[in-house]
């Protein structure tokens, strides 16, 4: 019963990274009530990951919508982040950590509002490299030792700093993801930290999930996005801030 738990969280984890992100925050508690450890749920949670986000590169590159050139640039910084966020052990006060996320996200989620077409509209900007690099690492590192809520980091970076909409932003968020989660996972696999049976179980609801949260992002266009994108931020931001304060 708990397989099929978990079966079903990957797929709605799938849908939800891919459309937005998050998944890791219904996928996490699912494979500790299964009865592995933190660091060990953690580390089986990649597995999925980097299966929702194989089958979504795929559907987004037949699509035409995944800019490869500028996603391997990028996914050069954010790796190099990840394996450093994968290795150590960061010393910040978890609780403010979350109060901190969850604050952002619910600006992010008023800014969503306020500023739509920035979101829905594909702009022309100024692309500075050194920044990019910078910041992508910066997220790289986050993603690499939480991964919970980084798929929003890296779509405010891609729609601030590249000028994407939000159709290609998610093409280029889950090639990202692939990419880095890849590297990071072999870490955790090489400390023991991957329980592989509920992994693959994991793995397949995720592929279900990354299939049609791609296909629904191609389909449905960057409004459609930006209401999913919207309610989520607001829904996480909140389970942040109340589980930082009790």
């Amino acid at each position: 019963m708990l397989y099929i738990l978990v079966f079903l969280a990957g797929l709605s984890s799938g849908f939800i990274n891919i459309i937005a992100g998050g998944g890791s925050l219904i996928t996490l508690p699912i494979l500790n009530l299964l009865g592995l450890p933190m660091d060990i749920a953690n580390g089986t949670n990649r597995i999925g990951i980097i299966f929702q986000n194989i089958t979504a590169t795929t559907k987004f590159k037949k699509s035409e919508v995944l800019d490869l050139k500028r996603a391997i640039f990028l996914a050069v910084p954010a790796t190099l982040g990840a394996l450093v966020g994968a290795s150590i052990v960061v010393n910040i006060d978890k609780t403010l950590l979350k109060s901190i996320v969850g604050f952002i996200l619910i600006i992010m989620s008023i800014f969503l509002v306020k500023k739509p077409d920035l979101w829905t509209k594909e702009r022309v900007v100024k692309r500075n490299n050194i920044l990019s690099f910078i910041v992508f690492f910066i997220i790289g590192i986050y993603g690499g030792f939480i991964q919970a809520g980084v798929g929003f980091f890296l779509m405010i970076a891609l729609v601030l700093l590249e000028g994407y909409d939000l159709v290609k932003t998610n093409a280029i968020k889950v090639f990202l993801v692939l990419i880095y989660t890849i590297f990071a996972f072999i870490i955790f696999a090489v400390n023991d930290q991957v329980n592989y049976l509920a992994g693959f179980v994991l793995a397949l609801g995720s592929i279900t999930g990354g299939y049609f949260g791609s296909a629904f992002s191609v389909k449905k266009g960057a409004k459609w996005i930006q209401k999913i994108l919207f309610i989520v931020l607001i829904v996480i931001g909140f389970y942040y801030i109340y589980n930082a304060l009790k």
